[in-house]
């Protein structure tokens, strides 16, 4: 949308849309219609806290998509593989349904891709249906028909991660890891690498300013593990892995929880504590992931090498430990 973003002080039709869409989402702001008050700002942090994202109480470009997607629920809309690729509260409930009854659509991150597409069409092929991949009124009934058996999280994604990360080499050597720049911290992430590479490790940094760019850079790196470094913009210090409704990234938690537990001995004021979120660079990242938000630019600027030597002590000991399957 035009306008973005829209925080305290902005009026007009943009706000009006902003305001109609939190209450459709049931975040409703009391306040005066299409005026930015403080009542708007609460709905928008009450929102932004209930789907992971940073509660800032500014509607940008992270939050407006948000909005936008909580908007479907499934059956509103065909759900197929098409480019740019679907995406919806609608996409991460049939992945979640899908994944309750044993068919792996992948992780659950509301984006109908080939692994969705493929989960739909061995769905559609077991419940006797017209196999073409597309999600519509007759899967949907299918599944609304299997009741309480899709009610449960999606454990088929969840189980796959954790066999994977148990076949992996105990080390860090020549493990591909993505370190990403998200936000006026090239030396933190560039020293950050080169501790890695110092034990074996394969990296690179990424810098893109666009947050899916950069997760789609990671992708092609085929990084086995994204560690992002970030300054945080609500006051808030945190290790973030990717988490949403019925499904949780065990390798990101675990690195996570690890972070965390590293940094506390250098920022005793200012530890970050883990928590699952579902940041764009999280959600579209294919890989275990997890962002370090600090409070501080100059801790992450001065204090930068200390840093990266707990990002390498933390990987070290989440290549030994991997969650067990």
């Amino acid at each position: 949308m035009e306008g973005l973003p829209l925080g305290p002080g902005a009026h007009g039709e943009p706000v009006r849309d902003l305001q109609r869409r939190l209450t459709a989402a049931g975040f409703a702001a009391s306040g005066a219609l299409g005026t930015y008050d403080p009542e708007t700002q609460q709905a928008v942090r009450a929102f932004q806290g209930n789907r992971g994202l940073v509660a800032d109480g500014v509607c940008g470009e992270e939050t407006w998509s948000a909005l936008v997607e909580a908007g479907y629920q499934l059956g509103d809309r065909l759900l197929y593989l098409r480019s740019p690729m679907l995406r919806g509260d609608d996409v991460g409930e049939l992945q979640r349904k899908l994944g309750a009854l044993g068919f792996d659509a992948g992780r659950v991150d509301a984006i109908f891709g080939p692994d969705t597409e493929r989960a739909v069409k061995d769905f559609e092929r077991n419940a006797g249906l017209t196999t073409d991949g597309v999600c519509g009124p007759d899967v949907v009934a299918a599944l609304g028909r299997l009741g309480a058996m899709t009610a449960g999280p999606a454990t088929v994604p969840g189980i796959r991660e954790r066999q994977r990360l148990a076949g992996q080499p105990r080390q860090l050597l020549d493990r591909r890891i993505a370190v990403g720049n998200l936000g006026g911290l090239e030396v933190p992430a560039i020293g950050t690498a080169r501790a890695l590479q110092d034990v074996g490790a394969v990296t690179t940094v990424l810098d893109h300013t666009d947050r899916s760019r950069q997760a789609h850079e990671a992708n092609d790196f085929e990084a086995e593990l994204y560690v992002g470094l970030s300054v945080s913009t609500d006051g808030c210090a945190r290790a973030a892995y990717y988490a949403t409704a019925g499904f949780e990234s065990f390798g990101g938690r675990r690195m996570a929880e690890l972070l965390a537990e590293e940094l506390r001995a250098i920022f005793p004021k200012d530890a970050p504590e883990p928590v699952g979120m579902r940041l764009p660079i999280l959600r579209e990242t294919r890989m275990p992931a997890v962002v370090c938000h600090l409070t501080s630019v100059d801790q992450l600027v001065t204090q930068h090498p200390e840093l990266a030597q707990a990002i390498r002590r933390a990987a070290a000991r989440w290549a030994e430990e991997p969650p067990i399957p």
